[in-house]
């Protein structure tokens, strides 16, 4: 018997064959030589358990963000983190706007804690404006942000993010922003949080090493925060040994290569374009984004379709908000992109 979890992501090259997943956001050119020779390396040492503290990789990562270790958690990809770090606060009344990352929701509902929907606008783009303000009010206890948001793509604005970040801190609102695709934002559009942070802060940053260095299948998330009441709960809340040993020591290697994120950012400057230019041709409509993946719309079917020849796209319709025909993909490489517009066209009337 095979156990249903409710799956609703991409990447499920598993239950038939696929020969192009474009459903999966990850950096196409995959993981940087380092981390697979580090992953190679640490296969010497599995019969010791992982540091369950990740000491190393805290200090790394420390380092690279300008922080304190004590205020830095690793965890078996971001969506433990998700789900851990809202059993920890525990929130009463919760705001997301929508459509967003589906574990939100899921980590709230869990939680008990069904969340105060805010819809943004097919109509505006979905872009999160000003208005957001005055949702938030001293009864908000969580507000959760994705920036770029997943599946649109679009970025919170600079200056409306720092007043977000004014806003919850009024209104003593936690405010957890998910920075996961910050690596692969175009470089005008990205823009983190993590400078603005003060000791106390009711501010939570996720990133993963999942997208900007290809590295889906080890499990490797941490956050950064600097109240460290909040991060000694969640840390009591996660088995011991969470982070296996070659995810850590993926981990510091990644950290090694930091400029592995930006081939993959220049290839979007030519293939976004490439992207929107051709399914716009063929009758699509292509939102703007900023992150490594497009979202459009056309009319349903056309994920059944493609899945059937073994190409994989991310089918949207079961976001909130969204609808059949809404689709999501990757933006990869000259020659997967031109396969993937050639099986669209064989499949698709135009």
């Amino acid at each position: 018997m095979i156990l249903d979890k409710g799956y609703v992501h991409g990447g499920d090259i598993y239950s038939r064959p696929v020969r192009l997943d474009f459903s999966a956001n990850v950096n196409p050119f995959g993981a940087p030589e380092a981390v697979k020779a580090a992953v190679r390396a640490a296969a010497e040492d599995l019969c010791a358990y992982p540091d369950p503290y990740c000491t190393l990789l805290r200090e790394k990562l420390a380092a690279v963000n300008g922080i304190e270790p004590d205020h830095v958690i690793c965890g078996n990809g971001a969506a433990e983190l998700i789900y851990t770090f809202v059993a920890a606060l525990r929130p009463k009344q919760a705001l997301l706007p929508v459509p967003s990352f589906a574990d939100y929701e899921g980590a709230l509902l869990g939680a008990g804690c069904p969340p105060a929907l805010y819809p943004l606008s097919r109509e505006n783009g979905f872009l999160l404006t000003e208005d957001i303000l005055s949702a938030i009010g001293p009864q908000t206890d969580l507000l959760l942000l994705c920036s770029p948001n997943n599946p649109t793509g679009r970025s919170v604005p600079r200056e409306l993010l720092l007043n977000i970040l004014d806003r919850c801190r009024s209104t003593g609102t936690w405010l957890f922003l998910d920075e996961c695709f910050y690596e692969l934002t175009d470089r005008d559009k990205a823009f983190s949080l993590t400078p603005y942070l003060r000791e106390g802060d009711r501010v939570f940053l996720l990133r993963a090493f999942t997208k900007a260095y290809g590295m889906a299948g080890l499990r490797l998330g941490y956050g950064l925060c600097r109240n460290r009441e909040l991060l000694m709960t969640m840390s009591r809340l996660v088995q011991p040994w969470n982070v296996s040993t070659p995810a850590q020591a993926a981990g510091v290697a990644a950290l090694s290569c930091p400029h592995w994120p930006d081939t993959a950012r220049a290839l979007f400057q030519t293939e976004k374009p490439f992207l929107t230019e051709n399914l716009s041709a063929l009758g699509f409509s292509v939102l703007p984004g900023d992150a490594n993946f497009l979202f459009f719309s056309g009319r349903p079917g056309l994920f059944d379709a493609l899945w059937a020849r073994g190409v994989l796209i991310r089918d949207c319709a079961n976001y909130r908000g969204l609808q059949p025909g809404d689709c999501r993909i990757a933006v990869r490489t000259r020659r997967e992109n031109e396969d993937l517009l050639h099986a669209i066209r064989e499949v698709w009337d135009v």
